[in-house]
């Protein structure tokens, strides 16, 4: 485990008045699922943020919560330990990432309604999706397009699997983060709770 709370000085270069929102996450949320995902099952981990500056987000700090799993869903248990972690080293949410084990790279309605909750109080916010075993991507960054899938989600209320109705400004409900970057250079320390 590395801990940084801070970009390394490598990473100055990157620093741009005209990059104004962007992210960067280290390439190590990107390796095989066995390096960080765990099991064939679908875990869930959350993206905190602990250092913003000039309006560039870095990544530093994945919490990996106590979760229940099965080949097709996640559930978070004792997330009162995530927040208290969150709140002891005042940790900024910007995300979260999950696998898709066996199948492909999108988000489904279950995340869509995850992500909305990142979304809604961060608007940067995005979710990343490892998919192993699909030939034409192995992984995605996502977010909720704004106002279309935003409003289709805020009015949603339906739960599990299902269908949403495209947005009336014709756009998709989800779309690939454009403002998230991997960084080789980016360290940051994992708090696995499981």
């Amino acid at each position: 485990m590395v801990t940084l709370s801070f970009p390394s000085p490598s990473l100055s270069f990157v620093e741009s008045g005209t990059c104004s929102k962007s992210t960067h996450v280290s390439r190590v949320l990107f390796s095989g699922p066995d390096e960080v995902h765990g099991e064939s099952s679908e875990p869930s981990k959350i993206l905190r943020d602990v250092h913003i500056e000039r309006g560039v987000f870095y990544v530093t700090t994945l919490i990996i919560p106590k979760q229940e799993s099965t080949a097709n869903s996640c559930q978070a248990m004792n997330e009162v330990d995530v927040f208290s972690i969150q709140n002891e080293r005042e940790l900024y949410p910007v995300g979260w990432i999950h696998t898709h084990p066996s199948q492909g790279c999108f988000m489904s309605s279950v995340d869509l309604h995850t992500h909305y909750s990142y979304q809604v109080m961060v608007p940067e916010a995005f979710a990343i999706v490892v998919a192993p075993t699909d030939s034409s991507r192995s992984y995605g960054i996502f977010k909720l397009t704004d106002p279309g899938g935003m409003e289709i989600l805020r009015g949603c209320s339906e739960t599990g699997f299902h269908p949403h109705k495209e947005p009336e400004d014709g756009n998709p409900v989800y779309e690939q983060c454009s403002n998230v970057y991997k960084n080789s250079n980016l360290r940051f320390e994992i708090f696995d709770l499981r």
